[in-house]
């Protein structure tokens, strides 16, 4: 009875990631990690025997305490990968920020010099925290 339970499973896992690849819910590069992780559960689950002979040929006695070494080390793999990009996502924040406080600034000195040249007058010098308004 848990052989088609675990391969109805793995073919609904494997249909909602290929559904949300479709719709760019969710980007190749993480695709195909999420794709390579349904074949392994649908190989497993069609080949339940499988998973005693590794967990033989790795001396592990319980195929199940293999199975859970696997999803924790493939959990700390995909948290480490999130955080990295999570890191660069910031750091690609964070130098977008500065180039927009600065272009923000030019713009600011822009008007104030195309004001102060249809008036006639001379551009007053900014005041201090001006040019990084929120």
């Amino acid at each position: 009875m848990i052989v088609p339970i675990g391969i109805t499973f793995a073919l609904i896992t494997l249909a909602l990631i290929i559904t949300m690849l479709l719709r760019r819910h969710l980007r190749e590069k993480y695709a195909v990690m999420w794709l390579l992780i349904g074949a392994a559960m649908l190989v497993l689950a069609v080949f339940p025997d499988m998973l005693g002979a590794l967990a033989r040929l790795l001396g592990v006695i319980v195929p199940s305490n293999l199975l859970f070494a696997l999803a924790v080390a493939l959990l700390i793999g995909v948290t480490l990968h999130l955080s990295w990009e999570l890191s660069r996502a910031e750091e690609e924040i964070r130098r977008v920020a500065e180039e927009v406080a600065i272009l923000r600034a030019d713009i600011d000195e822009l008007r104030r010099q195309t004001s102060a040249d249809s008036s006639g007058t001379q551009p007053e010098p900014p005041s201090e925290g001006q040019f990084f308004d929120a």
